[in-house]
């Protein structure tokens, strides 16, 4: 019998996880793992209380014709990164790896290539999370050390989206 390997086993349950999400672009989940336990998961969502994209039927920086990673002031959602962050201790998260897919709210296809943004990697740094692993499709994915983050400081680019 040929068992799931650990990584796609979390990115399988992240993925899961996204279907909450109520982002008319992109549907993100992830969660945070530690010692093999589920820490907290997050999905990209507007705040508690506030209406949702889908529950309006339009998404501003869609009208407004903004790409993928700019102008965030104007995005109503919470990351799903921020969201399980949000959800956990920083002390349950040192050391912890995070898994994220993103999902194509249009096409429902999975994502490939796509990345924390800037705000989402700073608090990731932040909350003490040593690994980001990211589904690009059903069986492949990319490990990403978090020092990275730190050493390759993408914020002093001025290149703007990911």
């Amino acid at each position: 019998m040929d068992r799931v390997s650990k990584h796609n086993y979390y990115l399988d349950i992240a993925q899961t996880v996204a279907e909450r999400s109520t982002c008319l672009r992109k549907m993100y989940g992830a969660i945070i793992v530690k010692n093999d336990s589920i820490i907290s998961t997050g999905y990209n969502g507007a705040p508690r209380g506030r209406k949702n994209c889908s529950d309006l039927g339009y998404c501003m920086r869609d009208n407004l014709g903004i790409p993928r990673g700019e102008r965030y002031e104007l995005c109503r959602s919470v990351h799903a990164e921020a969201n399980a962050i949000i959800a956990a201790s920083r002390e349950q998260m040192l050391g912890a790896t995070l898994y994220m897919v993103c999902v194509n709210s249009k096409t429902g296809e999975l994502e490939p290539g796509t990345s924390s943004c800037m705000m989402c990697k700073r608090q990731v740094i932040n909350a003490g999370i040593a690994n980001v692993v990211v589904r690009d499709d059903k069986e492949n994915y990319r490990i990403i050390d978090v020092n990275e983050w730190i050493e390759n400081d993408d914020s002093l680019s001025g290149v703007f989206g990911y």
